[in-house]
């Protein structure tokens, strides 16, 4: 990772997403330097190590590993990032916050999860993650919990255009899903954190199976990333309180309405004319039953 042509708000996303590959020390050293108060550009190597009880040569390997040159490069980008109005929205909430408070944080921290998530993304993937479902010819999407929650959100606006989609959330529907999947077809996991055993083994046999893959996670460098073609990336910054997953969540399903949209801008007529014919027959429904 370099400054050079790397957008600010992705600093503190892309070290995030490296946190779960970092040792118990590794992470103190990282939070170390991101809870310092006043961290700038003179603070010396010595002072992080020292500060957060290691060597000035595990500093310097830390820096390394999260895809720095050295010390000097990670002190310069996270100092950049730390100036950033977006780096300042996240605060942690409080058992004694006002509801005015409670609401400012919350909503600050969704407004960051989708800045920083829009300056991590591929768009060379996101184009080629349109193309896949626009042509595919079955689309089947695997998720567990919250992240089924998500894949029904969006199967439900590409049926509005005459798109179709299945979504699975249980283990052994989505392995005969994966079973039977093809070239011609496309399976999508969803995965806050990249760790869903049940999603990854069906994500892994579809692409056996000769089908595309494409993972919607909050981690690149997970299992589930591993194991995928396509790899689109929220990101969100934890509180003990809500975790990462609600942020997440909001900045997941903008990454799927913007692929909803691209989808449908593929083949604009068809899906105009296909969502005019889903929606006049809820509307006659509910006219029936209103009669």
């Amino acid at each position: 990772m370099t400054l050079s042509g790397l957008d600010l708000k992705a600093v503190g996303p892309r070290i995030r997403m490296m946190m779960p590959h970092l040792t118990p020390l590794e992470a103190k050293v990282v939070e170390t330097v991101f809870g310092r108060r006043g961290f700038d550009e003179s603070i010396p190597l010595k002072q992080i190590a020292e500060e957060s009880g290691v060597s000035e040569a595990m500093v310097v390997k830390i820096a390394k590993k999260l895809g720095f040159s050295g010390y000097r490069d990670f002190r310069t980008a996270v100092y950049e990032y730390s100036r950033l109005p977006t780096a300042e929205m996240h605060q942690e909430l409080s058992s004694d916050d006002s509801s005015a408070e409670i609401v400012q944080k919350v909503f600050r921290t969704s407004i960051q999860a989708l800045e920083e998530t829009l300056a991590i993304l591929d768009i060379e993937d996101f184009d080629r993650a349109a193309d896949l479902l626009y042509r595919a010819a079955n689309r089947d999407f695997y998720g567990v919990g919250g992240s089924a929650q998500i894949a029904r959100d969006v199967s439900h606006k590409f049926l509005r255009i005459g798109i179709r989609a299945s979504v699975y959330d249980d283990s052994h529907m989505m392995l005969m899903s994966a079973s039977l999947l093809g070239a011609d077809d496309i399976a999508v996991g969803f995965s806050h954190s990249g760790n869903t055993s049940a999603v990854i083994d069906a994500i892994q046999l579809a692409r056996k199976n000769g089908a595309r893959t494409l993972a919607i996670t909050n981690y690149d460098n997970s299992p589930l990333a591993a194991v995928a073609d396509i790899v689109l990336c929220s990101t969100a910054q934890g509180s003990p309180l809500m975790g990462e997953n609600a942020a997440a969540r909001i900045a997941q399903l903008n990454i799927l309405d913007a692929l909803f949209v691209a989808v449908a801008q593929r083949d604009y007529q068809a899906a105009e004319r296909n969502l005019g014919r889903t929606m006049s027959a809820v509307a006659s429904k509910r006219k029936d039953r209103g009669s």
